[in-house]
């Protein structure tokens, strides 16, 4: 068997119409959005398969859709493949990584649709109290970014939100300082700066009254030890405490996302084989740009894709 890591996509890749495949054709999907419209005390299946697409965006569905989404992918891959195919280790990118945090067994099903509506409400709440904004920097490297955004501290809060792939990197902040950092990154030589459509500035600290409240929120929570490794957002650090992804959780919402070093990790780790576990593929359009060309990233989202994951992956066995 390959040395498998499971990774979860985050917010962005929600499309309307996502999981309803899953949840035709799998008991094991199907349980995930029940007890999702259960414990949320809303139909986040009916969110996720009709939308429409301006209520399914919104912060404070798209988290627990994307989520619920992810995890009826895994449970359904666990179904067909019979519980053969299991990672190594495991990330997920920003609200993602309550995905992995879940296939680690951090928290049962319940908990952590608990916990991804709470974060979903408090950074709502916090985009409420200053408005922000976020833009995808491509094709220029990380330090040229910090010396521009650097510039506009006397602005406003301007920082680096997504380390999403060698040639990608998400800026966020305050809208005229993001402003006039496009500017100056522009300058700089940058090859495109994508002003993104999102309600604020996420993982800045503008985030900082979300971190706060969620902090208080998961002295509470029902949290195990990891048992597989999870790297962390934060830090891209392998974490199996409970006590430390006590103290991550709420630090990742006003945090950089170390994905690219997330990744690299991985591949340090002997990891050759991925399988994005959620809506579409932007993982693994990242991983192109990351990982060696004989790594391969595998997609679960439908019947389709889950069918031709397990079969390609059981044949390698």
């Amino acid at each position: 068997m390959k040395n498998i890591a499971f990774i979860f996509p985050g917010q962005g890749s929600q499309t309307t119409g996502m999981g309803l495949d899953l949840y035709n054709n799998f008991e094991s999907a199907k349980k995930v959005y029940q007890i999702a419209n259960n414990v949320l005390n809303k139909d986040i299946s009916k969110i996720c398969f009709n939308g429409p697409d301006e209520v399914l965006k919104q912060t404070v569905n798209a988290q627990s859709a994307i989520l619920a989404t992810s995890i009826a992918a895994f449970e359904a891959l666990k179904e067909v493949s019979k519980d053969q195919i299991k990672a190594k280790i495991t990330a997920g990118h920003s609200l993602g990584e309550y995905g992995a945090m879940y296939c680690a067994k951090v928290m049962d099903l319940e908990t952590t649709f608990v916990a991804i509506q709470k974060r979903a409400d408090l950074m709502d709440a916090a985009t409420k109290l200053k408005k922000g904004a976020m833009s995808a920097v491509l094709g220029l490297n990380t330090e040229k970014i910090k010396d521009c955004l650097q510039e506009v501290q006397n602005i406003g809060i301007a920082q680096i939100a997504n380390y999403n792939d060698p040639t990608q990197t998400v800026i966020t902040g305050e809208v005229e300082a993001i402003e006039k950092a496009n500017d100056l990154i522009k300058e700089a030589g940058a090859k495109r700066v994508v002003p993104l459509a999102v309600s604020g500035g996420f993982h800045s600290a503008l985030m900082q009254s979300a971190t706060e409240g969620f902090d208080k929120f998961v002295k509470n929570l029902n949290l195990n030890d990891a048992q597989i490794p999870v790297i962390t957002n934060i830090d891209a650090k392998i974490t199996t405490q409970k006590e430390d992804f006590r103290i991550k959780m709420p630090k990742q919402i006003s945090s950089s996302v170390y994905w690219v070093q997330t990744i690299q990790l991985m591949l340090e780790q002997g990891i050759d084989t991925f399988i994005e576990l959620g809506n579409g593929k932007v993982l693994a359009g990242l991983n192109r740009k990351i990982c060696p060309a004989e790594i391969k990233t595998y997609n679960v989202f439908d019947a389709q894709s889950l069918n031709d994951t397990v079969s390609n992956i059981l044949s390698l066995v």
